[in-house]
């Protein structure tokens, strides 16, 4: 695929806009993403309308609020109001002011209705993620009269996976039939004879919970419905879909151990990436601080026997690997609800004789490396070599241990405090483990060294 990455002066927007009249949406996003927005704004421009909504309507589109804020006011007032209703309501909420208040009064009463009420949602609820372009009927009617309705409003609806069967009087939701259902039913047949009980959500839902629900039951599409029973709005898998990706990058994002960010990493500033990562690495700096502290309450032990101080880091690092495959572990659990919190007991009896195991077998290999060492003649780790070894295993079996457990109760302490539990990322639980590393392994070698080499 051709690249564009020219700006104003050297970009031909005429020959491009020519290119991507007869080019598929999603070519057509990516290209105009290579673009700066006014450059992507002066494209749509001259594109036919339609397309110019297929393309914004697109949520791979990496600027969508700034193309639609250069475009002109008149120009961008109808490309929003001939999209889905969610995705135009999601540019508005990240317009700029006075952009925003323009092009909203700029909008026809009903869309400008439709999109001020999908924004009095919270963000990541059904409410602020549906549309409301959806087809329902009364149940009163026939097959043969349904199918005449959709042929009539296809075009305004985001999709027709589903038709939903209201109660004639009090428009109240009462079944759901798949279009595949509906094509195969009679034509004089009524329509609420083939509906079936829906499944449904209410508008503040989270995503997550959404999400879980479409997978459970296998839908396409899920009716949002207010306490009274009428529906709001529908919920689509594709919109389930972007919001899984946004969720996901969110959690790798924090397991590195910085804040989530909302735009591609090549379009995120300067000043922004220092932001959002410089908070998490100073905490975790003043975090591994402590670990400078506990070597100098040793500094004697270390003195008499510098030999302790060549297996600091294989120490350090077998238990926070321990530490981060536990937390990943009992994230992603508690995400797909595999537990609970009141199962933290459960998992903590569960990791216990893990970690044991875990460690025993780094301890196994620890010794054996310091045995083939010595016996090889690669380094000599002194007279008292054997008690050396033992210390070794012995402090992973207690190191790896402690990072299993530890790591698998972080996420349930976060999620009982309220936050987000993949907020104890690996970073996080390896600088926790750092510490407590060095105190257990300095123990277990006042233990077994004490009288030779301590």
């Amino acid at each position: 695929m051709d690249t564009y990455t020219a700006t104003d002066g050297d970009l031909d927007v005429f020959a491009l806009a020519s290119r991507l009249s007869d080019g598929h949406v999603a070519d057509n996003v990516e290209i105009l993403n290579q673009l700066a927005p006014r450059d992507a704004a002066a494209v749509l421009v001259l594109l036919p309308v339609d397309i110019s909504v297929e393309i914004l309507d697109k949520p791979e589109l990496n600027f969508g609020p700034e193309i639609v804020e250069a475009l002109p006011r008149q120009t961008a007032t109808l490309m929003l109001a001939g999209m889905s209703a969610d995705m135009a309501a999601d540019i508005v909420q990240r317009l700029e002011e006075p952009a925003r208040t323009e092009l909203m009064q700029g909008l026809d009463a009903a869309t400008r209705t439709t999109i001020e009420g999908l924004l009095a949602y919270p963000e990541n609820t059904a409410g602020a993620m549906m549309t409301t372009e959806f087809v329902s009927v009364p149940a009163t009617w026939t097959v043969e009269r349904t199918l005449q309705h959709i042929r009539q409003v296809e075009r305004t609806r985001e999709t027709v996976y589903a038709i939903y069967v209201l109660d004639a009087f009090t428009r109240r939701l009462v079944g759901a039939v798949s279009l595949r259902r509906l094509i195969a039913g009679e034509p004089l047949v009524r329509i609420a004879d083939l509906a079936r009980s829906p499944i449904t959500t209410s508008p503040l839902t989270d995503r997550e919970e959404v999400a879980r629900l479409i997978s459970r039951h296998d839908m396409l599409a899920v009716p949002v419905i207010d306490k009274a029973g009428h529906v709001l709005g529908i919920v689509t898998v594709d919109d389930i879909i972007d919001a899984i990706i946004e969720e996901n990058t969110e959690d790798v994002q924090k397991f590195g151990g910085m804040q989530a960010t909302d735009e591609p990493y090549l379009q995120v500033g300067l000043a922004a990436m220092i932001r959002k990562r410089g908070g998490w690495l100073a905490v975790l700096f003043l975090g591994e601080m402590l670990t400078a502290s506990a070597m100098q309450h040793f500094e004697g032990e270390l003195e008499k026997a510098i030999v302790l101080t060549l297996f600091i880091p294989l120490i350090m690092s077998s238990g926070g690997n321990s530490g981060s495959q536990a937390t990943s572990l009992l994230i992603r659990a508690l995400a797909l609800r595999e537990v609970k919190l009141g199962d933290w007991w459960r998992v903590a009896f569960r990791e216990l004789p893990t970690g044991l195991i875990l460690g025993a077998m780094l301890g196994v290999i620890g010794i054996v490396r310091v045995v083939a060492w010595q016996k090889l003649g690669i380094y000599d780790y002194g007279e008292h070599w054997i008690l050396v070894g033992l210390t070794v295993a012995a402090a992973l079996i207690g190191v790896v241990t402690f990072g299993s457990v530890a790591g698998s109760m972080l996420p349930f302490i976060l999620q009982r405090a309220g936050f987000d539990p993949a907020s104890a990322s690996a970073p996080f639980v390896a600088t926790l483990v750092d510490v407590t590393g060095l105190m257990i392994y300095f123990s277990v070698a006042l233990l077994i060294l004490r009288g030779t080499l301590l």
